[in-house]
Formats: structure tokens, sequence, C-alpha cells
């Protein structure tokens, strides 16, 4: 079990986010008082008695609960980042909150669970815009579901012999004539489409006030676009992207690879599974000393230039592991039915003493990953000490993603990849790191090894060429994404 202790300390630190940050990402009045009154350390999740319509409160509640915490946490990144008088100390009110919000969902899928155990309703995962969603549909037994019907009836007064009638039949339990599905939809996806509308218009905005000050000021010194891209061998020239902020420098040398397998997408909803790291010098040969070989799980793979790894497993709570995860499952090899925290394993947000290792490792070199922003976020969320740590500049972040769209001639837009095939599979694969009869593992100690050969490859090829960090638009130093200084 964690320290319960840091969830009152958190607490305390809401005054400054208070002052800091009166609204949430969506607009809305944060009610401080509120957040203040929640368990965040044993849950906030509501456990209904096993009744049809305390299923669907407990559920109409869980749902409103976590739209208020998520609205929350999207909005502390900005505003600790923004903090420049660093009025707010710590980041670890966001990880409360996060932290809370993980069991709150696992709540919220166990109560679906329930709903269709009792036939209350069928769930069906569906991609909604930016996300996916669960979509309530009216139980039906053996008839087809009637996709309009927003009321699933129980009485049995039908006459009908459906399994859902059978199971009011045969309940000790008096169910109510109706549970309403309307009001228990998952609305993620409208609020993330709205949220981006919002931004979109911000965006927009800005840039037409860029464009008036670069006539009123004859000049185009303020106008928006940076530098011009390198280009790769074919001719393609990618447009200037917000990623290549995390591209190398053509002094990169000693970095850490990472790479991390999760529950789900979600920072704020789902679990860190497994860490793979691994480090490797770009330029420097590697340090004496180091253990020559490394058996990695794919029998194939060569440890090479490789030194310093390390591959560590982490749980999931009860709950979530009586849920299972099939997709997660047959992706990575990982069934968290077997990785509950009663089985022995550690869970990564209840372990401080993985944290701080973690971090002292993260702080030491610049670390890489393939779509860093991805373990970044993961990080802000779930390590202690990560965000104090990047907002005050000790921390380097470079990432294969953008070497891959920018600097790679096998990278080019597609019908299928409007921006090029920009996977780690089909970067490593073109770069020479894994070969076409295999495909990615993701495994986090396989996939950090085959992006820092890869990454290593790359270099070296562009470097003969006098291309990427070598070319024209080409900088010093080791270049990646870092906040609080400059270069």
């Amino acid at each position: 079990m964690t320290d319960r202790a840091w969830f009152d300390a958190a607490k305390g630190d809401i005054p400054q986010w208070a002052a800091s940050m009166p609204k949430d990402a969506d607009g809305t009045t944060i009610d401080w008082d509120w957040v203040r009154s929640l368990d965040l350390a044993h849950g906030v999740g509501t456990i209904p008695e096993s009744t049809p319509q305390s299923i669907h409160d407990a559920l109409k509640i869980d749902y409103a609960t976590r739209e208020h915490l998520e609205s929350i946490i999207a909005q502390c990144n900005s505003t600790f980042m923004t903090d420049y008088d660093r009025f707010i100390g710590s980041y670890r009110l966001p990880r409360a909150l996060a932290y809370a919000n993980r069991r709150l969902n696992d709540n919220i899928n166990t109560l679906l669970r329930l709903g269709e155990q009792q036939h209350l309703w069928v769930v069906s995962r569906e991609r909604r815009g930016r996300t996916t969603v669960a979509v309530l549909r009216p139980y039906s037994g053996s008839r087809p579901s009637n996709d309009d019907q927003g009321m699933l009836n129980l009485s049995g007064e039908t006459g009908d012999a459906s399994a859902g009638n059978t199971a009011a039949e045969n309940s000790d339990v008096k169910f109510p004539t109706t549970v309403a599905l309307d009001d228990i939809q998952d609305r993620t996806a409208a609020i993330l489409d709205a949220r981006a509308e919002r931004r979109k218009a911000q965006r927009f905005q800005k840039r037409a006030g860029d464009a008036a000050m670069a006539r009123a000021n004859l000049s185009g010194a303020t106008s928006p676009g940076g530098a011009a891209s390198s280009g790769n061998a074919t001719g393609h020239h990618p447009k200037p992207d917000w990623r290549d902020a995390y591209l190398p420098g053509r002094d990169v040398d000693a970095v850490m690879g990472i790479d991390i397998e999760t529950t789900g997408i979600d920072p704020a909803r789902d679990y860190i599974i497994d860490v793979g790291f691994e480090f490797m010098n770009m330029a420097s040969p590697r340090p004496a000393g180091e253990p020559e070989t490394y058996a990695y799980e794919q029998g194939y793979y060569a440890a090479g230039d490789a030194y310093g790894q390390s591959r560590l497993a982490f749980g999931v709570p009860p709950e979530n592991a009586a849920l299972g995860n099939a997709l997660i499952a047959k992706l990575t090899g990982i069934d968290v039915r077997g990785r509950s925290s009663e089985a022995g394993y550690r869970l990564f947000d209840e372990w401080p003493q993985a944290q701080a290792g973690l971090l002292a490792r993260l702080t030491q070199q610049p670390y890489v990953a393939h779509n860093a922003t991805f373990e970044h976020s993961w990080f802000m969320l779930n390590v202690a000490g990560y965000a104090e740590s990047y907002r005050a500049g000790r921390i380097t972040i470079i990432d294969t993603l953008p070497m891959s769209r920018q600097w790679d001639p096998g990278a080019v837009p597609t019908n299928e990849h409007p921006y090029g095939d920009n996977t780690l599979d089909a970067y490593a694969k073109r770069q020479g790191a894994l070969d076409s009869a295999h495909n990615e593992r993701h495994l986090g100690l396989e996939d950090s090894h085959i992006m820092l050969v890869a990454m290593k490859h790359h270099l070296a090829a562009l470097k003969a060429q006098r291309k990427g960090p070598w070319g024209p638009a080409g900088r010093a130093g080791v270049g990646g994404k870092s906040c609080g200084r400059k270069r």
C-alpha cells in the first residue's frame, strides 16, 4: 500500500492552485471546496446496492465525478508550466487527482459490467471522434436491440420470454419498471471534441493576430512558420511541426531510451504495467566494463552498443484485474488478470521508490522515446517530482518520431499514411534495426532497444550525407525538448 500522507499534502496545495487556476479546461469555474472534500486516497467512486436503479444512479454519479475531475486535470499542465512566478510549487495535486480518477474509472467499468450481468444494458466500445467510449444500448435478449430506445423495460409485462424478463422474474429484488439509459451515456467524446474546437478557434485567432502584426510592421519577422525543414533524399519536404522541438542536435551522445506499456492510452484513467529502458552512446564508444551481452525476449536481438538494460513489471488494482483487458493481452502478452496487487505486483503509482529511481535516470541524460509526448504525459501524472524537474529544465526529451517524419527518406506520404508511415515498427525496419520478418514486440525494453539502434543508424547516415542535424537547418548541441533554460 502507498503512503497515504501525500494525499493530505496534495490537498494542502489547493490554495496555490485555486489562486492560479479558477477555471477548468472547459471554462467552468472550479469548486475547490468540492475537490477538498474528496477522499482521494480511498476512492471517489460510488458502491451501490445491487438493484437496477441503484446501479444506474451510481453510474450517473460516477460519470459526473469523472467529468469534473478530468476537466480539472486537463487544465493543470498548462497552468503549471505557465506559472512563471513559481507560485505553484508542486504537481502532486494533479497526480493525486489522477490517482483517484484511475480507481474511479475502474469503478465505472465494474458498474458497466454489473449492468450487463443483470441485463440492464449491452455495452459496446465504439470510436467516437478522438476517443473510444462505452455506448449503452437496451438489452433485448434474443431480439435485436432498438438503437433509438432510451429506456429498458424490466417489468416483464409484455409476456415476451426474453432473457431480460427471465432475470427480472427470477430475482428476489423488485425491479423498477424502467432504467433510463440516455442519462448514463459516456460523454467523453463530445467533451473532447468541444475542447478541441475551442483550441482550434484560439489558434486561428492567434494566427490572425500575428498576421495583422506582421502587416503592420511591413515585415514577416513576426509571422508564424519557423525555419524551413531540411527535407529528405526523396525531395519530400515536410512542413515544420511542433514535434520538431524534440529533434536531436548534432552533438547528442549518451542517451537513455525508454518505452512504457499501459492498460490504455489515458494517463488519468489507465495504469503503467511495463517499463523498459537502456542506455546507448550515439557518438562515443560504449563504456568499458559494462556486460557484453544481454538476453532480450527476442532471441535475434543483439545488445550491440546498448548497456544498462532494465525491465520493470507493475500491477493493477484488484478491480482492474477482475475486469481483464483482452486488447492489451493480445498486443503485449501481458494479462492484467494475473497482475493484481493481491498477487504481489506493486502498482507504479503507489511505489515512491520506483518513481524516484526512474526520475533519477530520466534526469541524468536526455531520454529518447518514439512519440515521446506519450511517455511525457504519463510521467507527469505518475512520477513524483517529474513535472517539477521538467519545468526546472532538468529533463531533456528526444523523440524519434519527428526524426522519422522529417529526416527519413522512406517516410513519404501515402493515401494510407498522409504523413508517412512513422510507427516504431516501420522506422526501425527502414533503419535496419528490425528485419522485415519480425514486428515490433510491444514490450518496453525490446521496443526501447530497436528504437535506439534505429536512431544510431539514422544519425550515422545523416552525418555522412550532411543532412538532418548536419544540414543547413540543423543545430549544434544535444537538441531535444526541454523547459526552463535556453540553449
